[in-house]
């Protein structure tokens, strides 16, 4: 009997192709200089390389929770018989927190319930308690003497260890580049930790060192606490807001998916052909930008709904169920937000064609779609690549708000959104319980931070505008450097004593 049976939804599948692409487009961009030569220069961005390890961790934890199957649950009949509930990997790992559910709201690490109840004492008299959590603190027999100390102690031993995994990182790396160099231990050291290199090491090196203090810390206390206190139905704010990671991701990179074939396609189609054909395709963008999105968004999204509930035959678990209306609001939102990066191809599109190249190959009778193909997308992907990575915050941002307005994801999927819409009335109540929209801000903040740091490092790095005007800048600098008196030179007086 199997342990489990492999389930793939529509957007792990999605997630396994877009991985697969990435791989092609590394594998085509190594062998290409011309193509590896800009992101080259996002390499050599600190802010960037940072970004890139934030992103990364956020993008493993979006991984392991695309990994689904069906526990089994024993045989009957001669069947084997699997659970409806649909896990991930994230799921088992992140089982400790899973599994401690409280009964109600507890706040960040509490030894009790945060609301008074009602229990019989030994002598069977009534009074109104805080009573002490399931999992929460409950190694601790009196919690108001020895939890801070038990915290304070488990902290230490934490950030020791986040320290030390931080210094054999480092250790290794120093030993690793002193090697392929051919230099000393203490020269590459130095280089290090002045920045003195072409790859910013220490940006990275720092980087991973605060992500360790936060992410060692926290897996130490969660393992005897709610670090991020319990929600309504008791369960542990930090594992809902890790499981909403791969719902911000899988929205802001399908809606790509989804956005950029309408974008590319008309877009140069408007400014290469123009006549009919650019008008036809400026009313459609023009139309479709005049109505308001989030009503065609809500629209769709209601219609999706009603055929689901018309055909619940179609799915055979409530995850099933949550991740289509998921993929529909990638599409929908793909299809209502083409128009603008659509606009900009057009134009560039426009300028490219009245180019000496593109008219010599019209001259010489080459096919449209020769030149579409080989001139005209390879000099506009610059803008393309700038557009995906900066609408991606803004799609993680839509889904939070869609969410919180009821036409966004399944409420039974877990995302930013639906963690900000049920703590809306958590914090009209008193006493206000405020960390779970805390939890939910934070972790999309990082995120919406992380990729717009990253996207600034890609504009950077493929906008020839921003390279040219670096260019002219640094002969300037240069110049000016040369026309201030150097360092220490005897300056001019007035000849008065």
């Amino acid at each position: 009997m199997n342990a489990f049976k492999p389930v793939i939804l529509w957007t792990d599948a999605l997630i396994y192709l877009l991985i697969a692409a990435l791989i092609v487009f590394t594998f085509v961009v190594r062998r290409r200089e011309y193509l590896l030569a800009p992101w080259r220069r996002v390499a050599h961005s600190a802010s960037g390389m940072s970004s890139v390890i934030v992103l990364s961790i956020f993008s493993v934890i979006g991984i392991l929770d695309s990994v689904h199957f069906r526990p089994a649950i024993g045989a009957g009949g001669g069947e084997e018989n699997y659970s409806v509930e649909v896990r991930s990997l994230l799921d088992v790992i992140a089982a400790p927190l899973r599994a401690k559910a409280e009964k109600t709201y507890s706040a960040p690490f509490a030894a009790q319930l945060f609301s008074k109840e009602t229990v019989t004492l030994a002598d069977g008299s009534e009074a109104r308690i805080y009573p002490r959590l399931r999992y929460g603190g409950a190694h601790l027999e009196n919690p108001d003497e020895q939890r801070f100390g038990d915290i304070l102690t488990r902290l230490v031993i934490a950030v020791g260890a986040a320290v030390l995994l931080w210094l054999a990182i480092c250790a290794l790396l120093v030993m690793y580049r002193s090697w392929r160099r051919q230099s000393s231990f203490r020269s590459t050291y130095v280089r290090f930790a002045q920045g003195d290199s072409d790859f910013p090491w220490r940006a990275v090196l720092i980087t991973i060192g605060v992500a360790l203090l936060v992410i060692i810390p926290m897996i130490v206390l969660s393992s005897r606490y709610h670090v991020l206190g319990t929600d309504k139905v008791g369960q542990d704010v930090l594992y809902l807001a890790v499981k909403s990671i791969r719902t911000g991701l899988v929205i802001g990179t399908l809606t790509t998916l989804v956005m950029l074939p309408f974008a590319l396609a008309l877009g140069i189609m408007a400014g290469y052909f123009r006549g009919w054909i650019d008008d036809v395709i400026q009313y459609t963008y023009t139309t479709l930008s005049s109505i308001p999105g989030v009503l065609l968004i809500a629209a769709a999204v209601l219609m999706t709904q009603v055929y689901m509930d018309t055909h619940p035959e179609m799915f055979e678990t409530v995850s099933q169920r949550a991740d289509l209306r998921l993929l529909f609001l990638c599409i929908i939102l793909g299809i209502t937000s083409w128009t603008g990066l659509c606009r900009l191809l057009r134009g560039e599109t426009l300028k490219l064609r009245e180019m000496e190249y593109i008219q010599a190959a019209q001259a010489f009778g080459v096919s449209s779609w020769r030149i579409t193909s080989r001139h005209i997308l390879p000099n506009v992907m610059h803008i393309v690549l700038i557009a995906i990575v900066m609408d991606f915050s803004g799609l993680v941002l839509a889904e939070a708000v869609l969410s919180y307005v009821g036409v966004g994801v399944d409420p039974s999927m877990i995302s930013f959104g639906t963690m900000i819409n049920s703590a809306r009335l958590e914090m009209a109540r008193e006493p206000m319980v405020w960390w779970s929209l805390a939890a939910a801000f934070t972790f999309m903040f990082l995120l919406v931070l992380f990729a717009n740091l990253f996207a600034d490092a890609v504009r950077d790095a493929f906008d020839p505008r921003v390279r040219t005007r670096a260019a002219k800048t640094t002969p300037r600098r240069a110049n000016l450097a040369k026309m201030m008196p150097a360092t220490g030179a005897a300056q001019p007086t007035l000849g008065l004593k």
